[in-house]
């Protein structure tokens, strides 16, 4: 790693940064792992499941503005504690009291969802310790918190079918209460950082065209991710009949692709440029998920197809945080918040189409043709965004 970025901000802040990200992430999608658990003891339709997988990420994509603009307020450390002992006392909670019911489950959904929303507060702890130069590198460590989802997907079907889902969700306090701990002793809040903006700043940005293209370039590349990373594991099972150890596990090992690659993205953002960066992965992803779209007949085909679009959908989630505070280098906390909503909201779709795919026409390919399509489009609007952006800084 390059010395001059070790010496530019400060470390045990972006460890505590990464940490808690990672943690976070790992409860936010719990319910795509027991997905298969859940499913079996409520009696749970396709449409059901995909939309119980769903709804966290859709919850923590609206927490995540409230997040934001407590960041710019508060600070990102204090918000961390915060909504991590808010997770905590949820869990406990959900445990003691054991929901049963489909409806119930909704409950558990909006407990998961505060821990989504520290995709708001981790990147500004990180971001704002280092200078732009190092802003790719940076996001991109704190952002590789997403592996989180891949211990979830890695652990928790057999657990849960050695323990039942619901002591699952208990036993996830455990890495709570840890990182929590450490989180006291690493993580510094910035002496320098924005103030608080009032209602009448956020017209503004949101009138930004730059704001909405921002938006949903992560959509697509952070949707894609999570809403994979919730689905992946019922897909699996479903389609292949992977027992749901084994689909848990061959789930973990493609999110685990996607989150550790997140650090190159952002790295290869700062060298040749987001939007650049973007065109090339955008493109990629569309061809992937195209013959994802077509059914491939074994597993291992679907398995190498699904890493290789982990792999594009996380240097992509790399290289559209490169972007954030060199566009908006003021509002990093609101365009974390916004950014990292729109992420959630297509996290929610994708999960959710799937499962309506499934259900209304007994197979998952229309909503993986769907999908490609957007990472088309996707691809068309950042060639545009490049040719606006470039001819303005000239």
């Amino acid at each position: 790693m390059d010395k001059g970025f070790l010496k530019a901000g400060h470390t045990p802040t972006l460890i505590a940064a990464f940490l808690y990200f990672d943690v976070s992430f790992m409860v936010w999608v719990l319910l795509g792992p027991l997905g298969i658990s859940i499913a079996h003891d409520l009696h749970l339709n396709a449409g059901q499941k995909g939309l119980l997988v769903a709804t966290p990420v859709l919850a923590g994509a609206g927490l995540r503005v409230l997040a934001g603009a407590l960041v710019d307020a508060f600070g990102p450390r204090r918000v961390a504690i915060g909504a991590q002992i808010s997770v905590i006392l949820g869990l406990w909670l959900t445990w003691f009291l054991a929901p049963h019911t489909y409806a119930s489950m909704f409950w558990v959904a909006l407990v998961l969802g505060i821990a989504g929303a520290s995709f708001a507060i981790a990147l500004p702890l990180a971001s704002v310790w280092y200078p732009p130069r190092y802003q790719g590198t940076a996001l991109g460590i704190a952002g590789a918190g997403n592996s989180g989802t891949a211990l979830a997907s890695l652990f928790a079907p057999g657990l849960a079918a050695m323990l039942g889902w619901l002591n699952v969700l208990g036993l996830a306090t455990i890495p709570l209460v840890i990182v929590l701990i450490a989180f006291l002793f690493l993580a510094r809040e910035p002496a320098a950082r924005p103030t608080m903006p009032s209602l009448a700043a956020w017209g503004p940005i949101l009138k930004s065209g730059g704001c909405w293209a921002l938006m949903f370039f992560y959509s697509v590349t952070f949707g894609g991710f999570v809403g994979l990373a919730a689905f992946l594991t019922i897909y699996f099972n479903d389609q292949y009949h992977l027992p749901p150890a084994i689909a848990g596990a061959c789930t973990a090992f493609v999110v685990f692709a996607g989150s550790f690659i997140r650090p190159v993205g952002g790295a290869m953002a700062d060298r040749v440029g987001g939007t650049k960066a973007l065109m090339l992965l955008y493109g990629l992803a569309g061809i992937i998920f195209l013959l994802i779209a077509t059914g491939l007949p074994s597993v291992y085909l679907a398995f190498g197809a699904f890493f290789l679009g982990m792999l594009t959908l996380g240097l992509g989630n790399g290289a559209v945080f490169q972007l954030v505070p060199i566009r908006f280098p003021q509002q990093v906390g609101i365009l974390t918040g916004l950014v990292g909503m729109a992420g959630g909201v297509g996290g929610f779709y994708l999960a959710s189409s799937l499962g309506a795919a499934r259900q209304m026409t007994g197979s998952y390919g229309p909503g993986f043709l769907t999908f490609a399509l957007v990472c088309l489009v996707a691809c068309g609007c950042v060639t545009a965004c490049h040719r606006r952006w470039t001819e303005n800084a000239q």
